[in-house]
């Protein structure tokens, strides 16, 4: 993680220079293509006199020159900074500089082709290696001339003029170069931010779909039951014992044990000895013998024991010892086996307790939500029969007749009886592996047809292939809301629920023919509790629409999207 850390800061995974290194000729294919063309056209042209008088040694060069060309079209010159590539292109400067120096020196009709081999060389490597070979190449071919019979001093101004103009290609390849190397490396950083940030997105959602498919095994006592059953395949031991870090405190909690005489906490300084010399170490220790002053272990009656340290996240999480009764009963394999045990069932421990933790925020969420409910209805109806008793107690003082009073009490009370039923009902009510959400929506409106005027119709697939069930019970949970909903608010006549499901891709709509709601009334509608509707639906990555009108109605729908490339079933 720190790694990535650094990367997002502005780090180049590539390390300090690495951008010199980038295939610059290939970066500069199209450009250099065209020059490369258009200098051997240019030489063409200028050979045409020669082909008329069949000078054969410029024709000649003439193919070999067109046949170089053609060759690094269709293999363009690459230079990716290593020696292979450095002698490809010092072989591109000699092989015109020969052409050069062949066919008449600065006369030579491929004296522009120098041109092309120079951009080339400064693309590759920049201002000096640019500089250099400008300067080798014009040095080469002018001291051949030099030699040449009858050079005169006009021959030598001509030399320097094509050296300058040599020089100056040089330099502006390597400007440009500098130049674009600035924007590769500015892109390169961008392109590597945005792949961080992709790969980070694309882990997150990943994370989403897993953790709405999380297995029960994550239960922490699940996870303690198959470590210890998995112990005892691996070595034979007489007590063990698992303790996890509590930073609130900075104590240990003794989550699990079996043959070990420990309390259920532990202070930093209460731990045994053989625990706290692994926890110094930061690794496994194996005692064979348990006396002092290493002794005692977890168990008086432990003669020998392995202790290890269980690290995730970077940190020690918790602490493992398995003792046995018998004397150095732990040998190297065992070591080697717990070696590689420990750090799995650490992640395991680790995992569960923050699934723990994350369901302890799910199960606070849900307690204020029936809290909200119990107090707006079954508070309500018991504020109200208290007022009740109060009037009928003052009645009764005044000498008036209480008893159509009482009978009119008796009857509010069962119906408030009636609603904690429902409401225990309902909560109690969830899709499960045996009961699909069809099925649910049809109980549900079952009841609620009982207690209301609403004529509640229900259209679900029974027989398909399901969601995985924390979608399916977010879907229930929606359609519950919704329909509580209708019946509380709407002053509907009836209503109808859609489910349409292929095991992939989930769809629910709830319609009804009620007062609605005008449009913009958005404090209204999260009071009507759309607003958890939504955040339901965006738990599980689904969409939710609400589309109402004053007088006409409301239609609520939700949509769970397959993802993309799955092939999900329940």
């Amino acid at each position: 993680m720190a790694r990535l850390g650094r990367a997002s800061d502005g780090y180049d995974p590539t390390g300090p220079g690495m951008v010199d290194r980038i295939d610059r000729v290939a970066t500069f294919a199209p450009a250099i293509l065209a020059i490369r063309w258009g200098m051997t056209a240019v030489s063409l042209a200028l050979s045409a006199n020669a082909f008329v008088q069949r000078d054969w040694r410029i024709v000649l060069w003439c193919v070999a020159v067109v046949s170089y060309t053609v060759i690094r079209t269709v293999s363009p010159l690459r230079y990716v900074g290593n020696l292979r590539s450095l002698f490809e292109v010092v072989g591109e400067i000699a092989f015109h500089v020969v052409a050069v120096a062949a066919t008449d020196y600065w006369e030579s009709p491929f004296v522009f082709l120098l041109m092309t081999a120079i951009v080339v060389a400064g693309f590759a490597r920049g201002f000096g290696f640019g500089l250099r070979i400008a300067i080798g190449a014009g040095a080469a071919i002018s001291l051949a001339d030099a030699f040449r019979p009858g050079y005169e001093t006009q021959d030598l101004r001509i030399s320097l003029q094509w050296s300058a103009v040599l020089l100056l290609v040089g330099v502006v390849a390597g400007y440009a170069r500098r130049i674009s190397g600035e924007a590769d490396r500015q892109h390169s950083l961008a392109l590597d931010r945005l792949d961080r940030l992709s790969d980070a997105n694309a882990l997150l959602f990943s994370l989403h779909r897993v953790a709405q498919t999380l297995p029960a095994s994550l239960d922490l006592s699940d996870v303690l039951d198959t470590t210890v059953t998995r112990l005892r395949g691996l070595v034979d031991f007489d007590a063990v014992a698992v303790l996890v870090f509590d930073d609130t405190d900075a104590s240990w909690q003794v989550i699990r044990r079996e043959g070990a005489a420990l309390p259920n906490r532990l202070g930093p300084t209460e731990l045994p000895r053989p625990l706290m010399e692994a926890m110094s170490s930061n690794k496994m220790v194996e005692i064979g013998d348990l006396s002092q002053p290493r002794g005692p272990g977890i168990s008086p009656t432990s003669s020998s024991g392995i202790y290890s340290v269980l690290p995730a996240r970077g940190s020690i999480i918790g602490l493992l010892a398995v003792e046995s009764r018998q004397p150095g009963a732990f040998g190297r394999r065992d070591i080697e086996l717990l070696n590689g045990f420990v750090e799995p069932v650490a992640l395991a421990i680790d995992n569960a307790r923050w699934f723990s933790r994350l369901r302890t925020v799910g199960a606070d969420e849900e307690r204020t939500r029936i809290a909200r409910d119990l107090h707006d209805n079954i508070g309500q109806s018991l504020a109200y029969l208290a007022f009740e008793l109060d009037r009928i107690v003052t009645k009764e003082g005044k000498g008036d007749e209480v008893g159509p009073s009482l009978d009119q009490l008796r009857g509010d009370l069962r119906g408030v009886i009636g609603e904690v039923r429902d409401t225990l009902y309902d909560l109690r009510t969830d899709v499960s592996e045996g009961i699909e959400i069809g099925e649910v929506l049809e109980q549900f409106a079952t009841r609620l047809m009982e207690r209301t005027d609403l004529e509640i119709r229900v259209y679900a697939d029974r027989s398909g292939p399901r969601l995985p069930l924390l979608q399916e019970r977010e879907m229930w949970r929606i359609a519950q809301e919704a329909l509580v909903n209708v019946e509380r608010h709407a002053k509907a006549r009836g209503a109808a629920v859609r489910w349409r499901c292929d095991g992939e891709a989930g769809a629910l709509e709830i319609a009804d023919d009620g007062v609605g709601f005008p449009a913009g009334k958005a404090g209204r509608i999260d009071s009507y509790g759309i607003m958890g509707m939504r955040e339901r639906a965006s738990s599980i990555g689904a969409t939710l629409e609400v589309h109402s009108e004053e007088g006409r109605g409301t239609v609520i729908r939700c949509f769970l999207p397959a993802e993309p490339g799955s092939n999900r079933r329940a």
